[in-house]
């Protein structure tokens, strides 16, 4: 990517004057810098946007206000290593460019090539048991040995195993932070952090120096489960980041796993609560990678990223029918899609994945709709 659509990304975004999901949906729509430069003032107006934000977006180069910061971004990018990976560019992630609210550049550290590769997330409690850490590792360990990259949040506890087990199996992988790429959180994880560098990458949307501030862990959730074609659970109470990131792979259309503790743990409990809300129970690595159609002995997990769940086939014509006559002209939300049809949320969400293969439906800012 030029330096001067990078420089023009962290303009906007370290002004501050234009929220990210703003710009993140300006960039859906219109698909780059160029084509937002161009953009009549009009048709900004016509969206809200303000006069001061339009200025921004079409270049002017009187906001130059964050000169020191951009520059400060440009240097780093320069340095071995070190990546700026924007919207537009044929490196960013396929499966993370259609989220809702995908982050308009990356910071990237490690290698590049890495990020395209296909991701599988594994997340858990921070203050993990013996018995989660030592799942998360087991679980991570096999599949990058059948090939899959690991991608995790290199948070203490089950991230921490899962990025290690990765490591150990032959595999790379992936840590998305929720601080600006050059600070390491936990502190305890420099070193890890440096053995990802080399077999993998550090992935961060923040601006350099950002600390690690608590509302910035939600952000970096739908990152980790954006990059991925599923998502298992570790250890997760009630009320966790684990159980955020889970919601938020549903909404993206990603496959959620959850592995099963001990009745009684607390720490399991949210494990629970999503295998009862119809989350696949994980007993073992090969019933992930029956789910994605992967055979461990085999190199497909060592290709391009591919469609979540293209391999499922819903089950009855009938209950097909159910889904699509529920979904609303306007578009229909999938909470209000599984009220309507009283469904497991898995068993949903892979008829709407199925639905959306066949063009019969498509997703657009976390709405289904039908596709005239």
């Amino acid at each position: 990517m030029d330096t001067q659509t990078c420089r023009y990304y962290l303009r906007i975004l370290a002004s501050k004057r234009i929220p990210v999901p703003i710009f993140s949906r300006l960039l859906n729509v219109y698909g780059s810098a160029r084509a937002l430069i161009d953009l009549p003032r009009s048709q900004y107006r016509e969206q809200g946007i303000t006069s001061a934000q339009i200025e921004l977006l079409k270049g002017d180069p009187s906001t130059t206000d964050s000169f020191a910061e951009v520059e400060a971004a440009m240097a780093w990018s320069e340095q071995t290593n070190n990546h700026l990976l924007c919207y537009e560019s044929n490196q960013y992630p396929p499966l993370l460019r259609h989220i809702d609210t995908a982050p308009p550049i990356l910071f990237v550290r490690g290698c590049i090539d890495s990020v395209l590769k296909r991701n599988f997330a594994l997340v858990g409690s921070r203050s993990a048991t013996a018995y989660g850490k030592r799942s998360a590792y087991w679980m991570a360990r096999e599949l990058s040995k059948a090939g899959m990259q690991i991608c995790s949040g290199l948070a203490a506890g089950v991230d921490t195993k899962a990025h290690e087990g990765a490591l150990d199996g032959s595999g790379k992988t992936i840590a998305v932070v929720g601080t600006g790429i050059d600070r390491v959180y936990p502190p305890k994880n420099a070193r890890l952090a440096d053995r990802i560098i080399e077999n993998g990458a550090l992935l961060s949307e923040f601006p350099l120096g950002t600390p690690p501030l608590s509302r910035n862990f939600p952000r970096r959730n739908r990152i980790i489960s954006g990059l991925s074609e599923g998502i298992l659970v570790v250890e997760a109470a009630i009320k966790s980041g684990s159980l955020i990131t889970a919601r938020l792979a549903l909404e993206q259309n990603r496959d959620v796993f959850a592995l099963p503790g001990p009745i009684g743990s607390l720490k399991s409990r949210g494990c629970h609560e999503l295998i009862k809300q119809g989350a696949k129970l994980v007993e073992e690595p090969a019933d992930i990678l029956d789910e994605l159609g992967i055979n461990d002995n085999n190199e497909e997990g060592s290709g391009e990223p591919a469609v979540p769940n293209k391999a499922l086939a819903i089950s009855g014509a009938k209950r097909v029918s159910r889904v699509l006559g529920v979904i609303e002209n306007h578009g229909s939300l999938f909470e209000s899609i599984k009220a309507e049809c009283e469904l497991p949320f898995q068993d949903l969400h892979r008829q709407l994945i199925e639905l959306e293969a066949e063009g019969l439906i498509h997703q657009q800012g976390g709405r289904y709709f039908r596709t005239n």
